[in-house]
This record gives structure tokens, C-alpha cells and sequence, in this order.
């Protein structure tokens, strides 16, 4: 399985790049640039995986799960429509292993830009579970996908509010493994709360002080800003 400092090394070879340039590019310290590239800090705390991946010009899903959205450049677009990848299957409390070696064609389809942030990069989830079964005004159900903007094209002018609907996702076991789940968002002077809008009790929200760090050594990011949720009948 290819780890994401692997990924990282190799972008930065076909750069021509050496360590201290990424530094220098990144504003990371080069000693702690050294250690990731050796595999010495497999989880780095806080957005230093995102920093890495703008400073290599990637998107933080390539470097985090090998799955880059600029691929679909390639993909025809029809009468003002963009493609949108469907990146996986968000599920709250289930954890999956990274699969880097899944060459399966990935699903896309096409939708209009975001009337709000036309300029961002969009992304699709498919739903499954029971953990936003009772969001207002509208609930978000299995079988349901939700589009989203990707988080890190709107984060300036998106600063994280109450009532913000995201796909969040939480990695341990040095990124091998991690979850996706949508959450709706909380917050409070010494923390942000990402809630789940559930009927059913056993799922609970995830807490984070004050960074963007759990203590328990799983990691937790925002991949997307939730836009749309569509479900299409069966025909």
C-alpha cells in the first residue's frame, strides 16, 4: 500500500524538487519535513497534510487518500455541467482501510457549478447509515448523495459556523484506516462539536479542542462543505 509521504516524495521528484525546497515552498521546518518523508511521523497534528498537498500544487485527498479530483479534467462536461467524482461512501462509525490499489473506474456525474462559490472543486459522497436521519429541514438518508464543495477551496470566505453541514473525516492506525461521515457543526468558545442529527442514540458527535487534533490519536479533518443532497428514483 502506497503511504501518503511516499506520494509526497514522488510529487516532489517529478518537481525537481529536494527536502528544503518543500520546506521553503511549505514553511515547515525542514527537520519535520525530513521526518514525514522518512515515515517517522505518520500522522502529523493540526493542517499539515493540507499545507503539504497545496504546496505541491495536489489536492489533501490526493496526498491523504490517492484520490485526486483534477483527474476529471479529461471528462467531457455537457452545456454549462461539470463532472463530479463520487469519492466513496460516508458512513459514521465505520472505518475503512485505505485502498490504494482499487483501479476501478470511479462513478461521475454531472452537475452545475455551485451557485454560491462557483469557482470550487466539487465532490460527491454516497450515504449509508442512519446517523443524519433526523437533520432539519431536511433529512439526509441512506441511499441519498450529498455534493459538496471541497473545504479548503472555500475555507476563507466559509469560515465554520453553527448549523454548517460537512463531510468530516477521521483516520488512526497512521492513516490506514478512516472514516467519512457527515456532521453538522457546533461551536463553542473552547471547542467544535461536529454532530450527528440522529433518531438513533448510539451515534455521537465528535469533540475537538480547540485544534484540529483528537486526543486519542485520530485524526480529524473537513474534506467538504455539503451543498446538495440529491437521490435519483429508480427507473
Amino acid at each position: 500500500m502506497t503511504t501518503w509521504w511516499k506520494r509526497l516524495d514522488e510529487r516532489i521528484a517529478e518537481l525537481g524538487w529536494n527536502d528544503k525546497e518543500l520546506a521553503r515552498q511549505s514553511g515547515i521546518p525542514y527537520a519535520n519535513i525530513n521526518k514525514y518523508l522518512n515515515g517517522k511521523i505518520e500522522q502529523p497534528r493540526g493542517d499539515v497534510l493540507d499545507r503539504l498537498a497545496r504546496s505541491v500544487k495536489k489536492h489533501p485527498l490526493w496526498l491523504r487518500e490517492g484520490i485526486d479530483p483534477q483527474d476529471l479534467e479529461a471528462v467531457p462536461s455537457t452545456s454549462g455541467f461539470t463532472p463530479v467524482t463520487v469519492v466513496g461512501t460516508v458512513e459514521a462509525g465505520t472505518f475503512r482501510e485505505v485502498d490504494d490499489f482499487d483501479q476501478s473506474e470511479p462513478e461521475v456525474m454531472s452537475l452545475p457549478p455551485d451557485d454560491r462559490f462557483p469557482h470550487a472543486r466539487l465532490m460527491a459522497f454516497n450515504v449509508s447509515g442512519d446517523s443524519m436521519n433526523d437533520l432539519r429541514p431536511r433529512p439526509i438518508l441512506p441511499g441519498d448523495r450529498v455534493v459538496c464543495v471541497a473545504y479548503e477551496d472555500v475555507a476563507r470566505e466559509a469560515i465554520l459556523r453553527d448549523g454548517m453541514v460537512v463531510v468530516v473525516e477521521r483516520s488512526r492506525d497512521g492513516g490506514l484506516t478512516r472514516e467519512w461521515s457527515v456532521k453538522q457543526i457546533e461551536i463553542y468558545e473552547d471547542r467544535t462539536e461536529f454532530h450527528p442529527r440522529s433518531h438513533n442514540p448510539r451515534h455521537k458527535p465528535i469533540v475537538i479542542e480547540r485544534d484540529m487534533e483528537a486526543d486519542n490519536g485520530i485524526s480529524v479533518q473537513i474534506l467538504g462543505l455539503v451543498r446538495r443532497v440529491v437521490n435519483d428514483l429508480p427507473y
